[in-house]
């Protein structure tokens, strides 16, 4: 019976916590994240009209209306239904300092499918609505 008493014939159990995998897997993490990150604020994809005109300068981010190429509505990112469009706007208004509203459409949209998003947008209460567009020497 020689060794015994000791931990498994002269070796000592360490009793610390090896964090190496954990730091490996977070640096992979970390990196996939970095490299992620700005491919995630995307938003609607449309093709905007393209016009000759200098960019405003906004306090806070912009509430911005979306009409996509097939007519769907959109309050930010998040899909909107054209009968709760006006609601759903007046809501939002109410918690902002800035009261105006960032019409964004696909420029082979149907103009009346614009009108009828700027008149909910006024029948909201909104007065100020600005058209999104595209520089003119832009590439898509």
């Amino acid at each position: 019976m020689a060794g015994s008493g000791d931990n498994l014939s002269g070796r000592r159990v360490i009793s610390q916590i090896n964090v190496t995998p954990l730091v490996d897997v977070m640096l992979v993490l970390l990196i996939i994240f970095m490299v992620t990150a700005p491919m995630m604020k995307e938003g609607i994809n449309v093709n905007l009209p393209r016009v000759n005109a200098s960019g405003l300068a906004l306090s806070e981010e912009p509430l911005v209306v979306t009409v996509d190429t097939n007519g769907k509505l959109f309050i930010m990112d998040a899909p909107v239904e054209f009968d709760e469009m006006r609601g759903k706007l007046k809501a939002i208004v109410l918690h902002r300092k800035d009261k105006s509203v960032l019409l964004k459409a696909d420029e082979m949209v149907p103009y009346g499918a614009v009108a009828g998003a700027m008149g909910e947008i006024r029948k909201a209460g909104i007065a100020k609505i600005g058209m999104l567009t595209e520089p003119v020497g832009k590439k898509k």
